[in-house]
């Protein structure tokens, strides 16, 4: 398989609609900027709206007549997704498609406004429910898609789906990590399982963009109070990671791509997938576990109260 070098792989988008969460930085600021560039309406999901408003007028410069929208939104708050959802409904159409891009990575111990261990409630259960409000439109529209970005941490990862918060267990924050990305791109699969299953017209794949030089390195010592720590981080982003415009080609690709299938999961080409041209991969073999991933998805709907209207 040939592999994607530049944003300039994706093919034209004019006249589909996108819903990018964490858009207005790192991975998720380009997506939306080569989704803008070609052709598409690109709804940018931020919790921050001044950071939102900032990174459109960053996209508009090098796109004058890009379609962008604000939607504010806060993956560590249900009620928050659930008003988003809404006014997505209310402005747009159709949707061609969601990626699940924003991500917190390697945080200390807090919670999301409804309780839950914030890296498993924003990276998987926010999103999960995310999908499930949004699922209706993509229905809809037709032959729309769902990327949901993991990691390369997903292959150290271990859910344990009855103690998801740490609860039982000593928590340690690059455990909550790699279960969180485990969890993502058990989602992914399932969720891919469950359209094929109802024979319903979208595509579910997954992504990772290896070792991207991004601001998600760099919270977690922020927050810790770790100056050491950031300054490794910055250091190892400096002289090892890609950029965060090739990190995000595999999610590009599995959104954009027409020989894509559902399923699918794209990466880097090269060496342990760090870096290269974004090309389809293999998720370790954990993540194919179907009935952790039907157990997660159960649970999942559990905390979340949401039950993709039924239609899953």
């Amino acid at each position: 398989m040939t592999g994607w070098r530049s944003s300039e792989s994706v093919p034209d988008q004019t006249g589909k609609s996108y819903l990018v969460t964490g858009a207005n930085s790192g991975l998720g600021y380009e997506a939306a900027r080569a989704l803008a560039g070609k052709g598409a309406r690109v709804f940018l999901g931020c919790r921050n709206q001044a950071k939102g408003a900032e990174a459109m007028a960053k996209i508009r410069e090098g796109a004058p007549g890009a379609a962008l929208e604000l939607l504010q939104m806060d993956l560590a708050d249900l009620s928050s997704l659930r008003a988003a959802s809404q006014q997505l409904t209310q402005r747009a159409e159709r949707l061609d498609g969601l990626i699940n891009n924003a991500g917190l990575m390697a945080l200390p111990y807090s919670t999301t406004k409804d309780g839950f261990e914030m890296q498993i409630g924003t990276n998987h259960l926010g999103h999960f429910a995310l999908t499930s409000l949004v699922l209706p439109l993509l229905v809809r529209t037709g032959g729309a898609r769902v990327v949901t970005v993991s990691s390369l941490v997903h292959k150290f990862g271990n859910v344990v789906v009855d103690d998801l918060f740490f609860q039982r267990r000593r928590y340690d924050k690059w455990l909550a990590y790699g279960q969180s990305k485990l969890a993502n791109l058990l989602f992914a699969l399932e969720l891919d399982r469950r359209l094929k299953a109802k024979n319903l017209d979208v595509l579910s794949l997954a992504a990772h963009p290896g070792y991207a030089a991004t601001e998600l390195q760099t919270k977690g010592p922020r927050l810790s109070g770790s100056s050491l720590g950031e300054w490794m981080m910055k250091s190892g982003n400096s002289l090892f990671a890609q950029t965060q415009e090739r990190g995000a080609l595999p999610e590009l690709r599995a959104l954009t791509d027409p020989g894509a299938r559902a399923g699918e999961y794209y990466g880097p080409s090269g060496f342990m997938e760090v870096a290269g041209d974004a090309v389809l991969v293999a998720p370790a073999k954990r993540a194919l576990d179907v009935e952790l991933a039907r157990a997660l998805w159960e649970r999942s709907v559990e905390l979340t109260g949401e039950d993709f209207s039924g239609l899953l």
